[in-house]
Formats: structure tokens, C-alpha cells, sequence
């Protein structure tokens, strides 16, 4: 008897399990089939033994969709973007993407290197912001899925010639995704250069953990591992090269906070970035490219919980201050004011022009190397 109930128990548990509907995504791969700049566009989709699925697109090495469980079993996708390469050119190049060869701000777009001065495309007030409007964002990577032993992957390569957006060097750049059975989105970068160049990795991915388009993140429970940042004093947001601490401030995640708790602080520096928009700089050794802990974010009515790792030193912090409505997403929702948050693993802004921060000039001869990731949960 007591055997026959627990079969019955275990049926119904399944069949519950089964009447949880899987997400429909309305794109396709032929919805990311094109030619940009003369480059075959496509999306790539993974999926791991516990029925996560993330897709991706080789033009800008973006992350397209990030499909996870919530505490009951429902399946959303918790970032922001569009669906179709038509709507990734002429929209928000951003959103997902690998920004590179410098994420975040260049202070005076321009930079000094072996005694010869780089100017940059102004597109951020005086600065250049992620290395201009067509950098690495909105370029076609040669890309193709691989099996691993940590899970499915798309491998993407991209070349950038001398001069491109301003930076110097013929750079070759490697961008792996990968998917794993503990239900990580593992990001691995690496990158050569024939010239001294600032390199500045990192991607640009909204994240929504109550499902894309669903609200504001205001509620989302932060934590990261940061006692300081790069002060900054106006809303150019560059830093003057000045370290502070921010324990015990409205800054301050060390300890688990919601996003909107005190996102309206007359605190100086939250006030001039109209949120967070910030550089948090990571407890750990700022030269070791220790795999560690990062952040953490957490939503109450799904459950779903993100945790993030990296070899970088630093992590911006923003809470999508400037989404305003003009965006409308994939499943027809338009990203209002802080729709999502960003956990933008990287150097500092500006290092190029601040020789107190950790190095960002790769050399010719070596390689840079770093990781991210993004693991995914529920809590109760």
C-alpha cells in the first residue's frame, strides 16, 4: 500500500511537472538569418539537461535570451532584448552584448599611449562611451557551436583592424559562451593584440530575473562584494582617480538591499548618476584574475536567484536609469524607467587615463584572458 502511494505521489508529481508550459519564443533562426557589412548573421540556441535554453546571435556576440524556472516551475526569459537582426541594427545595439575593445567611459575621448595620443568618437557627454557606435557591438563574429565537456557552446571570433573605433592594433578577439548542467552561462574572453592597446571586456546583458518586460527591478534583492568604488562627482560619470569607500553608505551591497530601497538617495554619487550607475570595486586582489564571487540578485515573487562570478576586478552597477519607454522588447512590452539591471564584470572606467588603476593595456605577445558567469537558481 505504502508503495502504491508513493507511486501515485511521484505520478502526479510528474504530471505537474509536465503541465508546466514551456516558453514559445516568438522569433526564430530565420528571424536572425541576414548579411551585415557583408557577414553572415545567425542565433544559436543551447539547452542543458535541466531545459534551460539560451540563445544567441554572432552580430555583437549578444545574448539574445536567458530561459529559466522560476520556484514553481515556470519558465521566463529574464533578459532584454529584440527579436530579429533588423531590430538589433536599429534599436539598442546594446542590450546583450559584448562591448569591447573599452566597456564604460574614456574621460575626453582620448587616451595617451607609448607617447602617442588616441582620439576617440565623442558619443557620452565629453567621453566615449563602450568604444563608440560601432565597435564591437555591431560587429559580425565568425561564430560556431561546440560540444564541451561543461556543456553545449558557441565559440565567436572577431578581428578589428588597426585604427577601428579608434584604438590601435590589429586585435584578435575570442568570445566563448557556454552552457553547463549546474545551470551556468559561462562567458570566457580572450584577446591578442600587434599593438599596445586598452582592453576593457566585458557584456552589456538587462537582466529582469520577474521575466522580460514584467516591471521595474526595484524590488530585486542585491548583494556585492564591494567596500569601494571609483569616486566620480558630476553626471559624466568619469572618475577623477580617487578610491572611497562606501561602507555603511547608500551604496553600500555588501549586505542584501532592494534596488529601489535607496535608489532616490540624496546621496551625491547616486544622485548625479540619477541611480546606480556605478563602478563597484570587488574584495579581492585587484591584479590576481581569481575566479571569485561578484553579486548576487534576488527576486522574491519568483524565486529566481542569480548569483555572478568573474576574474575581473570590478563590476558596474546599473539599474537601467536610462530605459524611458522608446524601447519595446520582444514580446511587445516596452522597457520603461529601470526595467532592468546590468552586472557589467570589467576593469575600471577611464583606467587608460588614471595610471593608480589595475592595467588595462594588453601588449603584443600576450593574451588576455578573463571569465564570467552567470548561475541561476531559486530560493523559497
Amino acid at each position: 500500500m505504502k508503495n502504491l502511494l508513493l507511486v501515485i505521489i511521484m505520478t502526479m508529481a510528474f504530471a505537474c511537472q509536465e503541465a508546466k508550459k514551456p516558453v514559445e519564443l516568438n522569433y526564430s533562426k530565420a528571424d536572425f538569418e541576414s548579411t551585415v557589412n557583408g557577414k553572415e548573421t545567425t542565433l544559436f540556441t543551447l539547452e542543458n539537461a535541466n531545459g534551460m535554453i539560451v540563445t544567441l546571435t554572432n552580430y555583437g556576440a549578444k545574448i539574445v535570451s536567458v530561459i529559466v524556472p522560476d520556484k514553481d516551475g515556470n519558465m521566463a526569459d529574464v533578459t532584454q532584448g529584440f527579436k530579429s537582426i533588423e531590430e538589433y541594427k536599429t534599436l539598442d545595439a546594446g542590450q546583450g552584448a559584448v562591448v569591447g575593445p573599452y566597456a564604460n567611459r574614456i574621460g575626453n575621448a582620448q587616451f595617451e599611449l607609448n607617447g602617442e595620443v588616441y582620439h576617440l568618437e565623442v558619443n557620452n557627454h565629453k567621453a566615449n562611451l563602450h568604444s563608440g557606435k560601432n565597435s564591437f557591438y555591431r560587429q559580425v563574429y565568425d561564430a560556431k557551436q561546440i560540444d564541451t565537456e561543461d556543456g553545449q557552446a558557441v565559440e565567436m571570433t572577431l578581428l578589428s583592424a588597426d585604427g577601428a573605433s579608434g584604438f590601435p592594433g590589429n586585435k584578435e578577439v575570442k568570445v566563448t559562451y557556454t552552457l553547463t548542467n549546474n545551470n551556468e552561462l559561462k562567458i570566457d574572453y580572450q584577446a591578442t593584440t600587434d599593438k599596445a592597446c586598452p582592453f576593457n571586456l566585458t557584456n552589456h546583458v538587462y537582466f529582469n530575473l520577474k521575466g522580460e518586460g514584467n516591471g521595474n527591478i526595484l524590488d530585486h534583492i542585491v548583494v556585492i562584494d564591494a567596500d569601494s568604488t571609483t569616486e566620480v562627482v558630476n553626471n559624466e560619470l568619469i572618475p577623477t582617480g580617487k578610491i572611497v569607500s562606501i561602507k555603511g553608505t547608500d551604496m553600500d551591497f555588501t549586505s542584501p538591499h532592494a534596488v529601489g530601497e535607496r535608489i532616490e538617495s540624496e546621496m551625491p554619487a547616486i544622485a548625479v548618476a540619477g541611480g546606480y550607475d556605478h563602478n563597484y570595486i570587488l574584495n579581492k586582489d585587484q591584479e590576481a584574475g581569481e575566479l571569485t564571487f561578484c553579486a548576487s540578485v534576488y527576486e522574491p515573487v519568483s524565486g529566481r536567484y542569480l548569483e555572478v562570478f568573474t576574474t575581473e576586478p570590478a563590476v558596474q552597477f546599473y539599474t537601467g536609469n536610462f530605459l524611458n519607454g522608446s524601447l519595446t522588447g520582444r514580446s511587445g512590452k516596452k522597457y520603461e524607467h529601470r526595467y532592468g539591471l546590468c552586472l557589467e564584470t570589467q576593469h575600471y572606467p577611464d583606467s587608460p587615463n588614471h595610471p593608480n588603476f589595475p592595467n588595462t593595456v594588453l601588449e603584443p605577445g600576450d593574451t588576455l584572458k578573463s571569465t564570467t558567469i552567470f548561475k541561476f537558481s531559486v530560493k523559497d
